[in-house]
């Protein structure tokens, strides 16, 4: 049942997904699983604040799990709670301080949180655990312009 709700994602079919993500919870309430999945189907629909509820739940039933922990931090961080996303992707680095995503996520966060430097830090740390990882890579890249960026406005001021 699940992998048909995780089909017609792919497929862009959130609504029908959705439908099928209610039925297999009625059978199932705590399957973490599923709940993750339904919370990541209305995060795609824009439904940020029910996305985080469900991923609240998961939570509930299973504390450390680093899906829900990610997906939640990523959905705190559409809504621009950076400092509450930033906690969630703590939660995950002290379960396994080599988790790339959280790692570049955390980033993304610090960077909007206007902490250009430790945003840096841990897009590279990303990088040094998954070389191939576009979002850390582009992301990196866009700090470091930015960073030269504010080194001459701060020149052209002195």
């Amino acid at each position: 049942m699940l992998s048909q709700a995780y089909t017609l994602c792919e497929d862009g079919n959130f609504i029908d997904a959705l439908k099928i993500y209610d039925l297999a919870l009625k059978l199932e309430p705590d399957n973490v699983n599923a709940l993750i999945d339904k919370g990541v189907t209305l995060q795609n629909l824009g439904k940020i604040k029910q996305a985080i509820a469900y991923y609240d739940k998961a939570l509930f039933i299973d504390p450390k799990n680093i899906n829900a922990l990610v997906n939640k931090g990523s959905s705190l961080h559409t809504d621009k709670k950076y400092k509450d996303a930033i906690k969630c992707y703590d939660l995950v680095l002290k379960i396994n301080k080599k988790h790339a995503m959280a790692l570049a996520y955390k980033g993304l966060s610090l960077g909007e949180s206007g902490n250009l430097v430790d945003a840096l830090k841990h897009f590279k740390k990303a990088l040094s655990i998954d070389h191939d990882y576009d979002l850390a890579s582009i992301s990196q890249e866009m700090v470091k312009e930015l960073l030269k960026s504010v080194e001459k406005q701060k020149s052209k001021t002195r």
